[in-house]
């Protein structure tokens, strides 16, 4: 994206590519049989990217603006379709998981959005989420208690949505 901003235009034209390639199976496996919403998400979503790659902050995590864009785009299409659904801030992980390569660029990004939370909401976040421990695992770890690993977990992906909803504005 920083190529493509830079004006590189092959750059942005590998950028859609790729990540259309990731966007796909992210829409197709929460839209069950309807590969053709898929499709049409996946357009749109790249559309929106398009239409918005100058409010980009490079200092923010890509993966992260990205996904965003993708979760608000199958939630407006689940409204639209008469539906009402949650698509959980840490289901990330589908949408980037294709490709091993990326994992360096996608682990970073994780760092550098936890960088911003209180030390107690990143430990809960990074046990519970990352490590995939148990809420008693994750508080015997921190030799805190289950309940205040709970509402730390929970207080911290109420303000990454919070810093990803700004990323996305500014």
């Amino acid at each position: 994206m920083r190529q493509a901003h830079a004006g590189d235009g092959v750059a942005y034209e590998i950028l859609l590519r790729r990540l259309s390639q990731r966007l796909r199976p992210f829409f197709t496996a929460r839209l069950a049989s309807r590969a053709a919403d898929a499709e049409d998400l996946v357009q749109d979503t790249l559309l929106a990217l398009h239409q918005r790659r100058a409010s980009y902050n490079a200092d923010q995590p890509f993966t992260a603006w990205v996904y965003a864009i993708a979760r608000y785009k199958l939630i407006d299409h689940l409204r639209r379709e008469g539906l009402r659904a949650h698509v959980a801030i840490d289901d990330v992980a589908g949408l980037f998981a294709r490709e091993r390569a990326d994992d360096g660029d996608v682990a970073r990004d994780v760092d550098a959005l936890l960088g911003q939370l209180p030390a107690q909401q990143r430990e809960a976040l990074r046990l519970t989420k990352l490590a995939e421990q148990s809420t008693r695992e994750a508080a015997a770890m921190s030799r805190i208690s289950e309940m205040s690993i709970r509402v730390n977990a929970h207080r911290g992906l109420k303000r990454l949505i919070a810093l990803m909803r700004r990323g996305e504005n500014s």
